[in-house]
């Protein structure tokens, strides 16, 4: 392989303040093996990483483990940037892009990634780029669907709700059916941003070079208000998910849905393994019958690193990790991820399940994912904007406020934020 010398070049249409482009990012070797460094945290990385090098003698890539990002990696990657000692990529979640980019942490490589946009779902290939500028390669979604239990509602007689009027009836039923019982529990940060997405419900987006913040609009008062209901009919289970509490719940029937991610999968089946055999998943409820929206929760992207020297040769490394058959297959064994590439929906490793019955919930979410609404936009300071959204949402599903509420507190400090930092924000 014979790369090509980096240019620098201007970028049109970037937003001013919000989105700051990267310098020149050096020039590329031309001929010999290219040295790249790559930090990140999934397993089975390692091996990719491996599997790459034998098959690649052009490119050399160094793995480097690090802190997941909010327990310390993202930071650690801001400085090295700061200190222009930074790898060339790194593991960066969809939601935390856009911040990179506000920051100036990120390499545009449009240039080299555009021809290879068909091979990734289109909310996956949204996820990475920004006015645009391409800023690393997709590499797992999580599209959402129901996971139910089967044994309490074949108990009921109840089907899998189709849509949102529907399980609000099996909501009824089941907490009917015992006091103990209810149809879910509270949803925070990004599981909850999934239900705004799939109705539309966007709480950020960018025009004529400033952000826009929506999170207090009539579509996300529509999906506040439906759970906020459900929350004062006593109809959704107090145990915070990821609890123990919210694990015995799922294993005893108590709770009986998790309206969730692919991922969700394996936390079911490492944290419920008794009850193994009792859940399945079913589509999303949708709002409007025979509609097949689909939110979407998690995901991240190899990121390419402001100053890295070689980025047509990060880009080929990131790009083959995320398509490879083989490479990809080991990170569904190794990491349950779910795969951003179009082509990779059929993994033999996405198969029937014993825990799930014996069925494929894969075909699930194949069919959910090329649903997920590709028009989604995260803000620049998701770290913030979350953790106040938690503070309200936290309170609102135990009856101190309101989740409408919270979303514009939530809103409201992060516009503030926004504008103390600098970044352009529309009134």
């Amino acid at each position: 392989m014979k790369r090509s010398t980096v240019r620098c070049a201007g970028l049109a249409g970037t937003l001013a303040l919000a989105l700051t482009v990267s310098g020149c990012a050096g020039s590329g070797s031309g001929s010999g093996k290219a040295s790249i460094t790559f930090w990140g945290w999934a397993p089975g990385y390692a091996d990719a990483v491996k599997a790459f090098n034998r098959s690649h003698p052009d490119i050399s890539v160094d793995y480097q483990s690090v802190q997941p990002g909010a327990k310390g990696g993202y930071q650690k990657m801001l400085n090295a940037v700061k200190a222009g000692n930074a790898p060339c990529l790194a593991q960066v979640g969809y939601e935390t892009i856009p911040s990179f980019a506000t920051q100036g942490a990120l390499e545009n490589v449009a240039e080299y990634a555009s021809p290879d946009e068909d091979d990734y779902v289109d909310a996956a290939w949204k996820s990475v780029t920004l006015a645009g500028n391409v800023y690393g390669a997709p590499v797992d979604t999580g599209p959402m669907a129901l996971f139910y239990n089967k044994k309490v509602f074949d108990s009921l007689g109840l089907e899998p709700p189709a849509t949102w009027a529907e399980y609000r009836t099996a909501a009824k039923k089941i907490h009917a059916s015992d006091p103990k019982r209810y149809i879910s529990s509270p949803y925070m940060d990004y599981d909850y941003a999934g239900l705004a997405w799939q109705a539309g419900a966007k709480w950020f987006g960018t025009a004529h070079d400033s952000w826009q913040t929506t999170m207090d609009s009539a579509a996300n008062k529509k999906v506040a208000d439906y759970w906020q209901s459900l929350t004062d009919d006593g109809l959704v289970s107090g145990a915070p998910m990821y609890d123990q509490a919210w694990y015995t719940g799922l294993g005893n029937g108590d709770i009986a849905t998790v309206v969730g991610a692919v991922w969700q999968a394996g936390t079911i089946k490492g944290g419920v393994k008794k009850a193994s055999g009792d859940w399945a998943v079913a589509p999303m409820p949708q709002w409007k019958e025979g509609e097949k929206r689909v939110g979407n929760s998690g995901g991240s992207a190899t990121a390419v690193l402001k100053g890295c020297d070689d980025p047509e040769a990060a880009w080929e490394f990131a790009h083959w990790m995320s398509t490879d058959k083989k490479a990809f297959g080991g990170l569904v064994d190794k990491a349950a991820l779910y795969p951003a590439a179009t082509g990779l929906l059929d993994l033999p490793q996405l198969k029937a399940d014993p825990y799930f019955g014996g069925q494929n919930i894969y075909e699930v979410f194949a069919d959910a994912s090329p649903h997920v609404d590709p028009d989604w936009t995260w803000g620049p300071l998701m770290t913030k904007t979350s953790t106040d959204l938690n503070d309200g949402l936290g309170k609102a599903w135990v009856g101190k406020g309101s989740i409408a509420g919270a979303l514009r507190t939530a809103q409201g400090k992060t516009r503030t934020e926004m504008k103390k930092q600098g970044l352009s924000v529309s009134d």
